[in-house]
């Protein structure tokens, strides 16, 4: 084979290899094995064939760079589950800060969707909620406790409930995302709607502040994932629809390791969404200063994870790497 054809075989997953290095934060330990074997192999060939050539010496720095991670991979392999959500998670939601954006905008857009619909139709919350859910709403409401909804079981039961179906719907929100980004949207325009939907009603009876001082204490982090997994969602499907100049199956690729890492990310917040919902939202006697202070807490930890400290760690590697 000469030079030329080696070079014609092989470009494509050469390019592939060098967008991976630009940054193996994103990539899987298992991934950038296989590309350092893949190169070290063609890097063999090279050597073997055109010891002279400048593709030669273009493998060779590829797959040093390569090597490099593999090492520093297994030195940091103990600290990475520390690693994951103070620099991966951070690293992925700044690469993905368009996709986060878009979630938040189509999540605000729907929660209006929702109030515009429930004062337009009082009826309509039977639609969104259940007719169940309403009437025995309204039943707590008549008896003076509105919000006695959250305390309808034991406090272990509803954690442990609450917690798997917050996170089923995070990876729905993710998984629709494989067919397209607008089923993922789709899931967060329905989220949207229904809390827009919930506090108007709850509005209409003249209870909109007890309604947002229960449901933002665990609400402000359950929904600020649900965005957050919506991003991911939006992530992948829009990596399959839109690959640029990758081919599609590689910007599949990349879009699903952004987004899978994105949505597992969440689980750790839905876990205290879980608890919070489960042992301390159905205490509505507590002091409001002290909810109102602990959603401000809530509220400040997600803008500071998901929007301060992945623009932080970015300028510090772009402060670094200059």
């Amino acid at each position: 084979m000469n030079e030329l054809t080696f070079i014609q075989n092989n470009i494509e997953k050469w390019e592939h290899v060098e967008i991976m290095t630009k940054d193996l934060s994103q990539e899987t330990p298992d991934d950038i094995a296989d590309a350092y074997s893949d190169v070290t192999a063609d890097l063999a060939f090279a050597y073997t064939h055109y010891p002279s050539s400048r593709i030669a010496m273009y493998l060779n720095n590829l797959a040093a760079v390569l090597h490099n991670a593999i090492y520093r991979n297994k030195r940091e392999r103990r600290s990475r589950l520390i690693t994951f959500w103070t620099r991966e998670v951070p690293a992925t939601m700044y690469a993905e800060r368009c996709h986060l954006l878009a979630s938040f905008v189509v999540f605000c857009i729907s929660v209006l969707i929702g109030v515009a619909s429930q004062l337009a139709e009082p009826d309509f919350c039977r639609i969104i909620l259940g007719d169940g859910y309403v009437e025995q709403t309204l039943q707590n409401i008549s008896n003076g406790t509105p919000m006695a909804v959250y305390d309808g079981g034991a406090e272990s039961t509803m954690f442990l409930g609450i917690t798997i179906n917050n996170i089923g719907v995070a990876f729905r929100i993710f998984a629709f995302g494989l067919m397209s980004s607008l089923f993922s949207a789709l899931l967060l325009l329905y989220n949207g709607i229904m809390l827009g939907c919930f506090e108007t009603f709850f509005a209409q009876h003249g209870l909109l502040g007890e309604s947002m001082l229960a449901v933002f204490l665990h609400g402000t982090l359950e929904i600020s994932a649900i965005i957050v997994a919506g991003a991911a969602g939006l992530a992948i499907g829009n990596s399959w629809l839109f690959p640029g100049t990758y081919s599609r199956f590689y910007a599949f690729r990349q879009g699903a390791k952004r987004g899978l890492k994105i949505v597992v990310g969440t689980v750790p917040v839905f876990i205290v969404v879980g608890f919070v919902e489960g042992y301390i939202t159905r205490h509505t006697e507590i002091a409001d200063g002290l909810r109102l202070g602990f959603i401000l807490l809530s509220l400040a930890f997600v803008l500071g994870y998901y929007v301060v400290l992945p623009w932080f760690q970015n300028r510090k590697s772009s402060f670094v790497n200059h």
